[in-house]
This record gives C-alpha cells, structure tokens and sequence, in this order.
C-alpha cells in the first residue's frame, strides 16, 4: 500500500514538474539559435540528418541546468540522470545526452571546442533525432552553456 501512495506522489512531483516547466520556458537568444545552426550544419556536413529543435520540453531542462551552474559557479553535469528521466517520461526518448561549457563568448568558439573534444563530439554526432541549448551569462558576463539531445523513435 506504501508503495502506491509513494508512486502516486511521484507521479504528482513529476506532473507538477512537467506543468511548471512547459509555464517557464525562456525564449530563445541569437546565440543559441546560431550554436543550434552551426550544430545542424557540421552533422549536414559529414551526412548526417539535421536535428529537430520543436521540442520545447528539451529546453526546459537545458534551462534548468544552466541556471543550476551559474548558481553553483561550476560547470557540470549533476542532476544528469533526472534530467534524462524527465525527458524519457515525457517525450518517449530512448536515448539522452548533454553537452556543457562555460566562458566561451562566441557560439562558433563553443562549437568548435565541443567538436574537438572527442566526447562532445560524439553526442553532436550521435543517433538523435531532437536538441535543444540555453546559453546564459552570469552575474560577471560569463556564459553558461548545456545543451541536451535527445533520440525519440
């Protein structure tokens, strides 16, 4: 009986979540709208499909993050599993993965440090079908980058 009343409640904080997320979603700025671009091309470059950016949900998360890093003054990639647990349960994903970065002033200058690290690389390169970025500067101009990607079937 415990049991169902803590799925229950889990269900609610979750539901709860994906209401308050879908409310708080920060419009795009140029700069994400010029990494998402850039992204889209180098994957067009080497044959590979270009990824959806439609899915509002993604950025919910990218936003959350990045707010989270400048709060915590550190990049990282803590909260990872909820953030892909989140996406899993509310777009079908199958796959998730996310890039991060701080202090680069330039979408192209972010970009490039992501596609020459072998592992950022490997998530632009990767079998998913949607992204999503937020891009934010901290309280001293530093900007903080996580950007999500996501595979649905």
């Amino acid at each position: 009986m415990s049991c169902s009343q803590d799925s229950e409640k889990l269900n609610t904080d979750i539901n709860q979540t994906f209401i308050e997320t879908q409310v708080n979603i920060p419009e795009s700025k140029p700069i994400e709208a010029e990494i998402l671009s850039l992204i889209n091309n180098h994957r067009i470059e080497i044959g590979l499909k270009a990824l959806d950016t439609s899915l509002d949900i993604i950025k919910s998360q990218t936003s959350t993050h990045t707010n989270y890093m400048i709060d915590h003054k550190k990049i990282s990639h803590d909260n990872f599993i909820n953030r892909q647990f989140f996406l899993e349960s509310f777009t079908g994903a199958v796959s998730v993965a996310e890039n991060v970065a701080y202090g680069y002033s330039y979408a192209e200058t972010v970009v490039n440090a992501w596609l020459n690290s072998p592992g950022h690389r490997r998530n632009i390169e990767g079998n998913f079908t949607h992204f999503q970025i937020t891009a934010k500067k901290d309280e001293n101009g530093i900007w903080y980058y996580t950007n999500i990607f996501v595979k649905i079937q």
